[in-house]
């Protein structure tokens, strides 16, 4: 009978790599946690509208790339292509705006959006996510990118650029989108096929093309940053004050867009030049018309998304997976001792210790193979006479040497043995 294998675009991620994933997450908590982050966590699917009203339906994302269905109930339903719009109508939904001035929150889980598979993008793909809701000031568009570059920075990353762009308000996209389309039209036929039919419909994203004739045409575009009012362009350069108070250095780029329709003023990404081609690894802006737009008061907000599948290619590359060992391992023989070896292991375990426990009930020799195999420092040993007098033998796995202890005298001097 033939086997069935996962869907295309997803994958277990096995025992192998998962210390890489639990040692972003314990960063992330750990330097988000310090400041005043708390962890939401939205549903994974949601009501298609959503999307459609908050990511926009002009986008590639809500065009081409969910995955919406109907269910029993003839609801449009959709698995979430994103983090932010969930945590902006839970936002809405609950009030949070009423119970403090600002919300700090962050979140991570499962994405899905139909796109072609390859190394760092799956269908089914992951993020850790940060929003900022209820300041409009410059400060905290640099507070979020700090945090973004910390985290990066204290997983062993380098190599690290900053882009950073402004896409100012409704009304000055509205007069740099017209001045794009302008000088887009004679191009018409040369854009790429994706292009062409963005032109209409969402202009702004020609300058993310990767097709590389779009891309030679586009460098001559119109820049973003010439159509910038007085206020949009004075917030801008408070940010870019901002992140050189801070020493993070940074590269404009008028062409950084990103591909949603809720983004405004300050738009970012943090790029790896080791990963190739897929070189963002975190992308964020101010979507300050959002909240708005999904039936709540108005509110400025900023936020960033880290791709973790990305992220963890790049930490192999530079660094061997964290060590899982356990700091004993316990091997016994005999049905008292087995018995004996089971509470001992749970005691231990119990006092915040890794121990890893042999069930195989084979021979002393076999079980001492694998003990030697586990990583661990020392295994314990309880046979038939050990679990008469209540004691246990200590053998160091490198120097071979042993030691015999009274159960209880290991319980309260264990902590001693582990290096």
């Amino acid at each position: 009978m033939e086997f069935i294998q996962a869907l295309r675009g997803t994958r277990d991620i096995l025992p192998a790599e998962i210390g890489y994933w639990q040692q972003v997450e314990e960063k992330v908590k750990d330097i988000l946690g310090r400041a005043m982050y708390q962890e939401i966590r939205p549903p994974l699917m949601e009501q298609t509208d959503l999307f459609e009203r908050g990511i926009g339906e002009a986008t590639d994302v809500v065009g081409k790339e969910m995955y919406t269905f109907r269910d029993r109930g003839e609801r449009s339903i959709t698995l979430r292509p994103e983090g932010t719009a969930g945590v902006a109508r839970a936002y809405i939904e609950h009030g949070l705006d009423k119970i403090g001035g600002i919300q700090r929150l962050w979140y991570k889980g499962a994405m899905f959006r139909y796109e072609r598979p390859q190394a760092g993008r799956q269908r089914q793909f992951h993020q850790i996510g940060l929003e900022l809701l209820g300041s409009p000031h410059p400060r905290a568009d640099v507070e979020v990118i700090a945090l973004a570059t910390d985290i990066l920075k204290s997983l062993g990353l380098k190599n690290l650029t900053l882009f950073l762009n402004s896409i100012g308000n409704k009304t000055d996209r509205e007069r740099y989108r017209e001045a794009l389309v302008s000088y887009l039209l004679p191009y018409q036929a040369s854009l790429d096929a994706d292009s062409q039919a963005r032109l209409t419909r969402n202009p702004l994203r020609i300058l993310d093309s990767k097709d590389p004739n779009t891309q030679k045409i586009a460098q001559s575009a119109p820049s973003i940053l010439d159509y910038l009012s007085k206020e949009s362009l004075e917030h801008f350069e408070q940010v870019q004050m901002l992140l050189n108070d801070l020493e993070i250095p940074y590269q404009l780029n008028p062409s950084l867009v990103r591909g949603l329709d809720y983004y405004t003023h300050t738009a970012f990404e943090i790029q790896s030049a080791d990963l190739g081609a897929q070189a963002t690894v975190c992308g964020g802006g101010r979507y300050d018309g959002l909240v708005k737009e999904l039936g709540g008061v108005e509110t400025p907000a900023i936020g960033w998304a880290i791709g973790l599948e990305r992220l963890i290619l790049l930490l192999k590359e530079l660094n061997p997976p964290p060590e899982f060992k356990p700091d004993f391992y316990v091997v016994s023989k005999g049905e008292k001792a087995e018995r004996e070896a089971l509470v001992l292991t749970q005691r231990l375990r119990a006092n915040n210790f890794r121990v890893e426990l042999d069930l195989s009930a084979s021979a002393f020799s076999k079980q001492l193979k694998r003990a030697e195999r586990s990583g661990a420092s020392i295994c314990l040993i309880l046979g038939g006479a050990e679990a008469e007098s209540q004691t246990v033998k200590l053998k160091w796995l490198t120097s071979q040497q042993q030691e015999t202890l009274a159960i209880h005298d290991l319980l309260n001097t264990a902590q001693k043995y582990i290096i």
